[in-house]
């Protein structure tokens, strides 16, 4: 049973997991392939603590300690012991478009790869709104884009890790009770209020678009770029009103917001990141959406660079500056670790929750990671990658893919498009990818 006809029939808006009903007759043809496919991806800046193999602190870095064919994970990562089957830990990618710009820069491109050339740089298509092309129709919301410090920032400093099709930053949204407004929330008025607030809203970009053709042949080469970028907002603001008035007959998921802290502020890191994440976890459970992202903190920003500072240590930017010297690695370390257990706690959740004839966390790849390795270095990104099991991800692996030279790392795309390969999105490549790492699937 399709969800939207489940929900009709029901005449009300049930708070629940993608139901065995809801696949049909699909499922004779393969469970596997009727479930929901989703993609989530966590950020954080300024690297993690990576001390040398041999160093006094290895314990305290990101990365495991080889040990045979196998791996145990450092304190830092000890939380995710139970998850181990779900989990993969990388390195040995890098974004070779971010290896000669600064420590600072290379948030912008985590999930497109573009290239800053000159005064102008434009972004490229992140490669969730690849995914959110492909599936973004089948849920209310076709991407879900959060930010601990909010909004887009600017060119270098960016605020967000999702980015349209033109390159443009969507807003990540930061405040608990407004995002879970807008995924269960009923937006006040009646539905015919918003039916017509839509359709006026309809037409003034209609009259927009019309009156763009005879004005942009008015324009010279560079403030045609401009108005251009003008007009792919929007566009991108019609398909969300075309997108609100498909679904306005259908109910929203019921959801009892009476478990999470939704007035939980940054002021209060720990609990807000941990809300953040319940967050996501209730717009996949209810299919609100199938695509989310998550920059928890922003580089520079002026608020999450602050998170660390709960736990007692300095600014993640002064924990960077101070790895590698005498006890900056388990300083790091330990914030670190505390992004590890959040990181655990929500994919724990997503093994907990029954989905088919698995979990939700087998139908859900997560990435979480960051663009710098040790102190701004643009090189072997510390990653984790989690979940997919449906899509044929194999997990419980140390991979590294550079051999300890930063200069052989494999270009970071080539990650992002086995994700998207294996949700079946694309089989040509992202960005400047060379191929895929048949290492994590089989």
């Amino acid at each position: 049973m399709d969800r939207r006809t489940f929900l009709r029939n029901a005449g009300v808006a049930l708070g629940l997991p993608f139901l065995d009903c809801m696949r049909g007759s699909a499922l004779a043809a393969g469970p596997v392939t009727s479930l929901p496919k989703r993609l989530c991806t966590i950020y954080f800046p300024y690297g993690a603590s990576v001390p040398a193999e041999d160093h006094e602190d290895r314990n305290w870095g990101w990365f495991p300690v080889r040990e045979g064919n196998s791996f145990r994970y450092t304190t830092v990562m000890e939380s995710l012991n139970p998850l181990r089957k779900y989990v993969s830990v990388i390195g040995g990618l890098s974004h070779p478009t971010g290896r000669g710009i600064g420590g600072h820069d290379t948030g912008d491109i985590f999930l497109t790869g573009a290239s800053f050339s000159g005064a102008n740089f434009r972004n490229t298509v992140s490669f969730d709104q690849i995914a959110a092309a492909k599936y973004g129709d089948l849920t209310r919301f076709s991407s879900l884009a959060l930010s601990s410090d909010g909004g887009i920032g600017m060119p270098t400093r960016s605020k967000t890790l999702s980015f349209t099709s033109s390159g443009q930053p969507i807003p990540g949204l930061d405040k608990p009770q407004q995002i879970f407004d807008r995924l269960f929330g009923d937006g006040g008025g009646t539905i015919e209020e918003t039916r017509r607030r839509l359709g006026t809203e309809a037409s003034m970009l209609d009259l927009v678009m019309d009156q763009s053709k005879s004005l942009r042949s008015k324009l010279g080469k560079n403030d045609k770029q401009k108005y251009d970028e003008y007009l792919s907002s929007v566009r991108d603001i019609e398909q969300r009103v075309v997108r609100s008035q498909h679904w306005l007959d259908i109910p929203k998921a019921e959801v009892d917001g009476s478990g999470l802290d939704l007035a939980v502020s940054t002021d209060a890191p720990l609990e807000y990141i941990r809300t953040m994440y319940d967050l996501m976890y209730l717009a996949f459970q209810t299919d609100s959406t199938r695509i989310a992202t998550y920059m928890l903190s922003a580089m520079n920003g002026n608020t999450s660079n602050q998170f660390s500072k709960a736990l007692g240590l300095g600014t993640q930017h002064e924990l960077a500056h101070g790895a590698g010297k005498p006890g900056g690695f388990p300083r790091q370390g330990q914030w670190n670790q505390c992004l590890a257990e959040h990181l655990a706690h929500f994919l724990q959740r997503l093994a907990d929750t029954p989905e088919g004839e698995g979990c939700m966390l087998d139908n859900t790849m997560v990435l979480c990671g960051t663009s710098n390795s040790r102190t701004h270095n643009n090189h072997n990104y510390p990653l984790i990658l989690a979940g997919g099991a449906n899509m044929g991800m194999k997990h419980g692996q140390f991979l590294s893919f550079n051999d300890g030279d930063d200069d052989k790392d494999k270009p970071m795309s080539n990650l992002l498009f086995t994700m998207l390969n294996r949700m079946g999105v694309s089989d040509t490549g992202f960005s400047d990818s060379t191929g895929d790492l048949s290492e994590l699937y089989g």
